[in-house]
């Protein structure tokens, strides 16, 4: 049996002014994506598995619409080139908005329904902070999504996405889905799995995969930076009975409803001098503070100084700011060398809503793996180490420090443009603070611009009624 393999993974806040384009993407395709570890579980008896093209990038603003015609064109000219097919397996992610188009996911899935028609299943495996519409669903046989934030589940999301489309294959069997919309809107640092009422709820769900007629259980946070239609959190649910399916839907999207006031943030959190004051007097150290407003995994711009001035204001001393993206200020970096002193401009390169800082530095290192927009270089100005980056990315595994020749561990003060903090910082954190910021993906939200999104949906509008009512796919009725 063959089944193709393919898709496209990004989150677009659409706050933000900095259009994704081609370069931003790391981009599998045929072979080279079989062997990509992201893939590497692909291996069944009995099963071919023909690559397509999987398109993936760090969270950010809109893509381009050149971008993604780019993509979209290049994988369905593959996936026509591979029929015959007898499945197709799609890794997604949810939240990607496309410069001037509504649900790009429900485009990009309604193609590829196109291309290998009404009899070929798809699967498709998201992430939980994903939107979902109709048409999406409408598309679809067979739907996993992350059960974790942060998410450390991914593998294992797609690996139970494929597993049920192997298992439908090989014995005949064609699963359903239904889904049932939820109008609460949050942030993923209010819903981290790592904290209640968000971790009981995602603990329910693989004793809700037990039932007769259900092969998986999802909650779907979805993603409130985005001022369009389809934002919603929803339940869906892969089932082979469709009364069991929607009974468990209507069960996933009560239970989100009715925990929706008791999110709150995990760690310690406010505004950003408060959080310094508290970091300030803290004994213990790292104290790791995340810059919210500015996390490029959440689809911020990765550039502002605001802490980085808030610092200098202060006179801080022994503080480690990983990292701010500048790429001019990067290649200024190579341009006077290790060792060298200069005068950088630094933040706003990409977004010049914010202040930059003006600061005098230190080059004490560059780091250039091959290519232009990977370049790094770390720099010291007053007391501060500051990593700079030439391209939008965070800095959250430990070899991300290890490769500049910094530990993190030993920082009085480490600021990373984070959220809730990653699995490999969290647990040196001590103590953990969490700054509301300003930035693209800020975590004011009832106070986000909500020019396009369906209202009421809470906590933009809190005095409304609700009784969740399952949908299913055109595909099961």
């Amino acid at each position: 049996m063959r089944i193709a393999v393919g898709g496209i993974h990004t989150e677009c806040s659409t706050y933000s002014p900095v259009l994704m384009t081609v370069e931003d993407f790391r981009v599998l395709r045929g072979e080279d994506l079989l062997r990509a570890e992201y893939f590497d579980f692909l291996e069944a008896e009995g099963i071919g598995h023909i690559p397509l093209l999987h398109a993936r990038a760090v969270p950010g603003g809109p893509v381009s619409r050149a971008a993604y015609d780019v993509f979209r064109a290049e994988f369905l000219e593959r996936l026509e080139a591979a029929l015959p097919l007898d499945g197709l397996y799609l890794a997604m992610h949810g939240a990607i908005k496309v410069d001037g188009m509504d649900d790009a996911e429900g485009d990009w899935i309604s193609a590829a329904r196109a291309v290998v028609g009404h009899d070929c299943p798809l699967a498709v495996s998201y992430d939980l902070h994903g939107n979902v519409s109709q048409r999406i669903i409408d598309q679809i046989d067979i739907f996993a999504a992350y059960r974790t934030a942060p998410h450390i589940d991914t593998r294992e999301t797609m690996v139970r996405a494929w597993s049920m489309l192997i298992e439908a294959l090989r014995h005949g069997t064609r699963p359903g889905v239904a889904w049932a919309p939820v109008p609460v809107l949050l942030p993923g640092e209010r819903t981290s799995t790592e904290d209640d009422p968000a971790k009981s709820l995602y603990l329910a769900l693989p004793e809700i995969d037990k039932r007769p007629g259900i092969l998986d259980a999802n909650l779907m946070v979805g993603y409130v930076w985005a001022d369009e239609p389809r934002a919603t959190a929803c339940a869906v649910v892969t089932g082979s009975d469709r009364t069991a399916a929607s009974k468990a839907a209507e069960e996933i999207a009560a239970s989100y409803w009715n925990e929706r006031k008791n999110f709150s943030f995990g760690p310690v959190t406010g505004p950003l001098e408060a959080m310094l004051d508290i970091a300030e007097g803290a004994t213990t150290k790292p104290v790791i503070l995340a810059d919210s407003g500015d996390n490029p995994t959440g689809g911020g711009v990765g550039d502002r100084a605001d802490v980085l001035n808030a610092l200098l204001n202060r006179g801080w001393q022994d503080a480690l700011i990983a990292g701010i993206a500048d790429r001019p200020a990067v290649e200024a970096c190579f341009a006077a060398g290790e060792g060298e002193t200069l005068t950088l401009r630094i933040g706003g390169s990409l977004d010049p809503s914010s202040a930059p800082a003006e600061v005098t530095v230190k080059v004490m290192r560059v780091d250039d793996p091959g290519s232009a927009a990977e370049r790094q270089a770390v720099v010291e100005a007053e007391g501060i180490v500051i990593v700079l980056s030439a391209r939008r990315r965070p800095y959250h595994n430990i070899e991300d420090f290890r490769r500049l020749g910094l530990d993190p561990a030993t920082m009085r003060l480490l600021v990373v443009k984070s959220g809730y903090l990653s699995p490999e910082l969290a647990p040196i954190a001590n103590p953990n603070l969490m700054a509301l910021t300003h930035g693209v993906v800020n975590q004011d939200i009832e106070h986000l611009a909500s020019e396009r999104r369906l209202r009421p949906v809470f906590p933009f509008d809190r005095d409304f009624d609700f009784a969740p009512k399952a949908r299913l796919s055109a595909r099961w009725k």
